[in-house]
């Protein structure tokens, strides 16, 4: 998507000029459905108490712990672990993984 959220950003990294290259949405608990319903680019939605496995981070994590962020002029859907390894909606793996 590239068109901002209309709720609030924080930088979270900026480059070596000091200017944003990074920045989270501060999402507020009532909006999270909406938010997952128009990001989520797959056919089935899931719950926010749904459980996935990032497979960067290699750890399970609740939807509803899920982040979105604003870089290069995209928003992204990313699970709660991006700032540590990078895992985007599409690194979202059933819970079942994690024991393979």
């Amino acid at each position: 998507m590239t068109e901002p959220l209309s709720f609030p950003r924080v930088v979270r990294l900026r480059d070596d000029c000091d200017r944003p290259v990074s920045e989270e949405y501060i999402i507020p608990p009532d909006a999270k459905a909406g938010v997952l319903e128009l990001l989520y680019p797959f056919v089935d939605l899931p719950g926010l108490d749904e459980e996935f496995f990032d497979l960067h981070e290699e750890r399970k994590f609740r939807v509803a712990d899920f982040k979105v962020v604003r870089e290069n002029g995209l928003t992204l859907l990313v699970s709660p672990y991006y700032y540590s390894s990078g895992g985007t909606v599409i690194d979202w793996a059933p819970p079942e993984w994690a024991d393979d």
